[in-house]
Formats: structure tokens, C-alpha cells, sequence
């Protein structure tokens, strides 16, 4: 099998770099900085973009500038990365982990409902894998009770729901550029916004409390040094011409995977919703019914490995089984969907999905091959 490596660099990635190692400035303030702003903020159909050193930070600083704070609950799923909670916790509000839809993997608008109190103040969707959480509902339920949303949308550049892109719905949202994302200048992150006010407080907090146009030792409020370098944006700008390719692709090779697969039992690949009209395809996400499918998700998992597909066996818990939140700080709802996936759910990385047609051809047949 011919599987491609992440990231790949091309010969017209060079170009950049050069002119940023050619420059004076390497740091955040280097003009092709602002310019990945700009451009990737209107690719999510956003009108500000703050860039950071990492998605992670990316999440604390529009928590930060959101105002949340101690006494506060931040509703979010019981699946995803870390991140997602710890960013509630840096700032001192309570993460709130509810359950997931079984077949989306996103978080489920009724359990929201559910986990809401007096102290909610927000909602973090993710759209795990690249496919919108159900962004009317949610919106929905926020507006009715008054709360933010801060999209988590480390998965999905040039996702959309209903024509309009991942990142645009909430008062703010994140992506980011680690090294498995679709885009990546091996760590990165972005904050995007339509709101001016809060774009232009995040900027300065993300540069250490300065205002704009003014002194570089003038400091107005409390911030910190969050900046992605000028090296990490020339890294990025070429990568987003070719995102819409890449994403085509994937979308063309997942479309036949899941065609070639569809009569097999036991093996039931992840739900995208008709509003969801176009994904980055980041993961391949499915679940393993064992008594159906005759081997079990790690039985699985174990197969493709050994034949050379990447294959990732969810996640060994949900955020709340971590130590850290093992230990309190945290509200927990009932989630049985989110802890059944945890036995049963797979993921296949993107770089599957960007492999030539034999290969995908071979990785069907092998899935075929391994249902008893």
C-alpha cells in the first residue's frame, strides 16, 4: 500500500520561507503574518483572524477575552482533545462534559439542554472530524439562554454548514495548524471572529496588552505573548491554494471507501448531516459492532495496523476519565454514548484519504476481508 506521509512540503513552500529568512523579522510582525490572517479568516468567512503559537492557546485566549471566569460552567463534549476542558479550567470557569450523538460524534444538542444552570455561561462546540456540530440547534439553544459559543474547530478547515463555514457561527472560534491538522506549520492556531470589539481585545492580549498603532513598551491590560511566528504563516499561506484540492480528494476517496463498504456489517461509519455540505475530511470516524462485524474494534484496529493503514482506536476515555479531572474541577452528565465509543469507535488519519486509487482499493478489500 502506498500511503502518502503528513505533513508534505513543495517546492513552492521555499518561496516564502525565503523571504521571511531574507527579512529582518522573523517574529509575529512580519507583513505575511497579518496577510494569513486576513486570507484565512475570509476562507472561514470571518472578518478577523488573531493568530497564535498553538490551537491550545488559541482556545485559552477567547476564553480569556470571552470574560469567562471563576463561578462559571462552559458546556462541552465528553469527546475531544484535551484542550477543549483545559481551556475552561485555565481561566477559572468549570467545564461541564455532556454526551455526544451516537452516529455524529458531535455533541448533542439535548444533552446540552440537559446540563444547563443557573451558572452556564457557554457552549464549545467541536466539529470532530472535520463535520459541523448541529450548528442550527446549538445556536438555537444559546440565543434562548442567553450563552456564547465558542466554535472548537481544530478539525475543520473549509468545513461548512449550509454554505457557511466552520468558525463563523459562534462570537468566536479556533482552529489549528499542529502537525497532523490539514494545514499545519507543525504548531499553530488561529482565533477567528466577527465581532470587532472582541478581535480587537484579543489581539491585544495576545500581544502583551498593547493597543494598535501604539508604543511597543506601552502595555494597557493584563495579556501575554501568544504570536505565531513569520516562519509558521509563510509555511501556511500555500498550503491554503492547495486546501480546496486536497480536500477534494479526500472527499472523492472517502466517497468511494464508504461505497465499497457499505454492505458490510457491523462496521457503520460516522453520520454527516445533509447541512453539512462540505468537510476537511480529517478523519474517517466509524464504529465496530462486534457481534455483527465478528471482531471486536481493537481486533480491528490490530488488522489494519499490521497490513499498514494508520488506525487510531479512539480515544482511551472521555475527557473526564483523565486524571486531571478524575480529581474534581469539573461537572460530569451522564454520557453513555461518549463512554461506549470509547470501546467500539476508530478513526482513519486524513493521509489515508489522500492515497492513490489502487490503494484505496486494497484498503477496502481488506476491511471486506476482515469481517467473520
Amino acid at each position: 500500500m502506498r500511503i502518502p506521509n503528513w505533513p508534505v512540503a513543495m517546492q513552492t513552500d521555499l518561496r516564502p520561507i525565503r523571504e521571511v529568512l531574507e527579512s529582518h523579522q522573523w517574529g509575529g510582525f512580519h507583513e505575511c503574518v497579518a496577510r494569513f490572517e486576513e486570507r484565512f479568516a475570509a476562507f472561514q468567512h470571518c472578518r478577523w483572524g488573531v493568530s497564535c503559537a498553538n490551537g491550545t492557546l488559541a482556545l485559552e485566549l477567547a476564553m480569556a477575552v470571552a470574560g469567562l471566569g471563576p463561578g462559571d460552567e462552559v458546556i462541552v463534549p465528553a469527546i475531544s482533545f484535551i484542550s477543549t476542558a483545559t481551556a475552561v479550567s485555565r481561566v477559572g470557569a468549570t467545564p461541564v462534559f455532556a454526551d455526544i450523538e451516537p452516529d455524529t460524534f458531535n455533541l448533542d444538542p439535548e444533552r446540552v439542554r440537559a446540563a444547563l444552570s443557573p451558572r452556564t455561561k457557554a457552549i464549545v462546540p467541536v466539529h470532530f472530524g472535520g463535520s459541523l456540530a448541529d450548528m442550527n440547534r446549538l445556536m438555537d439553544l444559546a440565543a434562548e439562554h442567553n450563552l456564547i459559543v465558542i466554535e472548537d474547530a481544530a478539525h475543520a478547515h473549509g468545513s461548512e454548514w449550509l454554505g457557511r463555514r466552520a468558525g463563523s457561527f459562534g462570537l468566536a472560534s479556533i482552529f489549528s495548524f499542529q502537525n497532523s491538522k490539514v494545514m499545519t506549520c507543525g504548531e499553530g492556531g488561529i482565533l477567528l471572529t466577527n465581532d470587532e470589539d472582541f478581535a480587537a481585545r484579543a489581539r491585544s492580549f495576545a500581544n502583551q496588552g498593547r493597543a494598535a498603532g501604539g508604543g511597543w513598551f506601552h502595555h494597557h491590560t493584563l495579556g501575554s505573548n501568544f504570536r505565531l511566528s513569520a516562519l509558521q504563516a509563510a509555511l501556511l499561506l500555500p498550503q491554503l491554494d492547495r486546501l480546496p484540492a486536497q480536500i477534494e480528494l479526500r472527499r472523492k476517496n472517502e466517497e468511494r471507501l464508504r461505497a465499497e463498504l457499505a454492505s458490510v456489517e457491523g462496521l457503520r461509519f460516522q453520520r454527516i448531516p445533509p447541512e453539512v455540505n462540505a468537510r476537511s475530511h480529517y478523519l474517517l470516524l466509524g464504529r465496530i459492532d462486534a457481534q455483527r462485524f465478528g471482531r471486536t474494534r481493537d481486533e480491528f484496529h490490530q488488522a489494519l495496523t499490521a497490513h499498514g493503514v494508520p488506525c487510531t482506536p479512539f480515544y482511551p476515555h472521555p475527557l473526564y476519565g483523565n486524571p486531571l479531572y478524575q480529581r474534581g474541577g469539573c461537572r460530569v452528565e451522564p454520557c453513555p454514548v461518549a463512554e461506549a465509543c470509547v470501546r467500539d469507535a476508530f478513526w482513519l488519519p486524513h493521509r489515508v484519504l489522500m492515497a492513490d486509487d489502487n490503494t484505496i482499493a486494497e484498503i477496502a478489500a481488506l476491511i471486506r476481508s476482515l469481517q467473520r
